[in-house]
């Protein structure tokens, strides 16, 4: 069954755009061919509908055992050019760590997890992490686990920390940019190892992440995955660069470690981030799916002052 709803995930990704120029409500099921079909509103084998002004809904009856896996992750198939989405993951314990002290986070949260970042990748343009990430985990950032293709994987590393003998820098399995302060380029450096190196304006706290989503934007990625770890997703989370928050919570204490979200406090409770959420079974952990869209929107709307 979760192969069959991965399928219909995968081809609402790939038709989102062409959906989008269109402009025109439809509602599809899925072809044998493994790409959508459209059908007519009310039809029995009636998936996904398309809503110009909202992306993908899912149609199938509610007790069908396919619709919670697609909901989960219509919202990111729904992105475009015209709407692109930045989509952050960590998982961590039910005390709020996403590792130990250590660094040993291998793993807090479970099997399914797992799979469900190796989906996101698949469904994502770019793949990002930080420099703490690939120095505890020297993670490979593919999809090997599911069907799809890998992401362009991009490291940031504001400090040049990192040695050229990880993973991402010399495999072949994807494109790879590796983001650092443009002071610390060399003359005429344009690879470590196989990654590009990218220079970018560097500020007290580290790299601008507006900055790496321009970079983004500007090679096309409309969705955008922030793998990782807990201070890069943190970082995108306090520029409010992150349309949605996935955040796995795992039956687990560890008592104390490296912390998941960290933001500068609020003094009132009613300044708080209160997003609109979903909840969702991960295999034995849970996950809030956090939804940042209509925050974002409201911020955009406000007059500068």
């Amino acid at each position: 069954m979760t192969d069959a709803g991965w399928r219909v995930v995968q081809a609402a990704a790939r038709a989102a755009e062409r959906l989008a120029q269109a402009h025109q409500r439809a509602v599809f099921a899925l072809g044998g061919d493994g790409e959508l079909r459209p059908v007519p509103a009310g039809d029995p084998d009636a998936l996904i509908a398309w809503h110009p002004d909202a992306g993908w809904e899912a149609v199938l009856p509610a007790g069908d055992s396919r619709r919670p896996f697609i909901e989960l992750y219509l919202p990111i198939c729904s992105a475009t050019a015209a709407r692109p989405v930045t989509v952050g993951h960590l998982g961590e314990s039910l005390d709020g760590f996403i590792a130990t002290h250590a660094g040993e986070s291998q793993w807090v949260t479970g099997e399914q997890n797992m799979l469900h970042m190796h989906r996101l990748r698949a469904l994502s343009h770019a793949v990002v992490v930080g420099a703490g990430t690939i120095a505890a985990d020297d993670p490979q950032l593919t999809t090997r686990l599911v069907p799809g293709s890998n992401p362009l994987r991009v490291v940031l590393d504001p400090a040049r920390r990192l040695g050229a003998d990880r993973h991402v820098f010399t495999d072949d399995a994807a494109e790879t940019l590796y983001v650092c302060a443009r002071s610390l380029m060399r003359p005429g450096e344009c690879y470590v190892g196989r990654a590009m190196i990218v220079g970018v304006e560097e500020r007290r706290d580290g790299i601008d992440a507006a900055e790496v989503m321009r970079l983004l934007r500007a090679r096309g990625c409309t969705r955008v995955f922030v793998e990782g770890g807990g201070v890069t997703v943190s970082m995108f989370l306090e520029a409010k660069l992150l349309d949605r928050l996935h955040m796995t919570i795992a039956p687990v204490f560890i008592g104390d470690g490296r912390p998941a979200i960290r933001m500068p406090p609020c003094v009132a409770l009613g300044d708080c981030l209160r997003p609109r959420y979903r909840v969702f079974r991960m295999g034995g952990d849970v996950l809030f799916d956090c939804d940042f869209s209509a925050q974002s929107a409201a911020d955009n709307d406000r007059p500068a002052t």
